[in-house]
């Protein structure tokens, strides 16, 4: 049942996706049926979306909504707008939010959805007639109980209003809670901005008292400088006082190896569209970016960004996974013998869905969290997650990811089990 093996660029996200749990299934004695269960989403839809241009044209959009499995609860997951956009990628984020969702402890099953469309040459009536037209041909399979999307790459707040209003009128009542991300006036949650990252940093931390290292005293680099990886920068200063040395992102990175002032790479950003040319910094590639001599690396974007032809050039001692699968299997494979302790994303980056969790809480009680609550309740949940994870990592002798997976696969099957699914 293993993944056939293919070059780097030919393997899809969903390949790699299932060649882990294939992994994880030899090193959790999985029975054959459970395995094949596991191997596939349990449904998905796809949607053509008929929109009105700006121009008068009607254009023709491919939408598509993955419930990968539901097992421990409603599916969780965000929506994509992406002109690249596959099937492919969808079922491998929904498995991975599958997963995600299991570590965390969360009463929550995977799902992603996806839109194949450019927005950033889409005006704003054009992004909102698409997101309604979205919603509207999916709503009968979204709900509290049923699914329950959330913003990913090129969505947002705005976008996730235009969602939930749609339902509410496709439906006839008032449901915030079945859109997380949302904005604070429409039930949204504190916290939600930075909880990727702040969930990534609270698991640095606790790795460097497993590895005893002095966070106070470690260089971090960042490959990806959107939402996750200019937080991870500035969090990784206020929280763990270590010091950033190198950022890129898609247009290319700055590295100083006395350190770069993450708010200034922030504003930087902001006024130039980019990190490179930050000023006291010097150019580097994203490749690059890879090599430096970092105590901690955290990829915050690209897919495949560590594979089998630049593993062995990693330097850093912790690979934090902020992004989803930045690390192919054959990688894994290289690090885990370099002695590289690696964070795997389905933890690292878990703190985004358990806060958008913490948001479907409050708008079932309609009551909402100061700030501090959310941060501290992140605390406990990712932190214990950790835990988990490193001791079976312990009592196995495997990597993280595997241990990861094994925790993970072992609470879906188990619910499985229950629920009459599985003998």
């Amino acid at each position: 049942m293993a993944a056939s093996i293919t070059t780097v660029a030919e393997r899809s996200a969903f390949d790699i996706a299932l060649a882990q749990l294939d992994r994880a299934a030899q090193v959790l004695n999985l029975d054959p049926a459970v395995h094949l269960f596991l191997r596939a989403p349990m449904r998905e839809l796809h949607v053509s979306l008929p929109v009105k241009m700006d121009d008068g044209t009607l254009q023709i959009f491919r939408g598509f909504r993955v419930q990968y499995n539901d097992a421990r609860g409603p599916a969780k997951g965000g929506i994509r707008f992406h002109p690249e956009e596959t099937i492919d990628t969808i079922r491998a984020l929904a498995s991975w939010m599958t997963w995600k969702c299991a570590l965390a402890d969360i009463p929550l099953g995977g799902g992603k959805g996806g839109v194949v469309c450019n927005p950033k040459a889409m005006s704003r009536g054009e992004l909102e007639r698409l997101s309604r037209a979205y919603i509207g041909a999916i709503y009968q399979i979204l709900g509290p109980d049923l699914d329950i999307p959330a913003p990913d790459v090129y969505t947002d707040p705005q976008i996730m209003a235009w969602m939930m209003d749609e339902y509410c009128k496709m439906t006839g009542h008032y449901c915030p809670g079945v859109i997380t991300g949302k904005p604070l006036a429409l039930g949204g949650s504190l916290g939600r901005g930075d909880a990727t990252a702040r969930g990534a940093i609270f698991t640095i931390r606790e790795a460097c008292k497993h590895l005893q290292i002095d966070p106070r005293e470690a260089t971090v680099a960042i490959q990806g400088f959107g939402n996750a990886g200019s937080y991870a920068a500035l969090l990784a200063e206020q929280l763990l006082g270590s010091r950033v040395i190198a950022i890129s992102d898609s247009k290319g990175g700055a590295m100083n190896m006395n350190g770069i002032s993450a708010a200034a790479a922030v504003r930087h950003k902001m006024e130039t569209g980019a990190v490179a040319d930050l000023p006291g910094a010097e150019a580097i590639s994203n490749e690059d970016l890879l090599r430096v001599d970092a105590d901690i690396l955290i990829p915050a974007a690209l897919e495949k960004a560590i594979n089998e032809s630049n593993a062995d050039q990693v330097r850093a001692r912790i690979v934090a996974e902020a992004a989803n699968g930045p690390t192919t299997p054959e990688a894994d494979v290289v690090l885990h013998d370099k002695g590289v302790f690696m964070i795997p994303d389905f933890l690292c980056n878990a703190g985004g869905v358990i806060v958008s969790y913490f948001e479907t809480v409050q708008n079932r009680q309609s009551f909402y969290w100061e700030e501090s609550e959310v941060h501290e309740r992140l605390d406990r949940k990712i932190t214990k997650a950790f835990y988990d994870v490193l001791s079976v990592y312990r009592q196995r002798e495997i990597d993280m990811r595997m241990a990861a997976y094994c925790v993970a696969v072992e609470r879906v099957t188990e619910a499985m089990h229950w629920r009459g699914w599985i003998k």
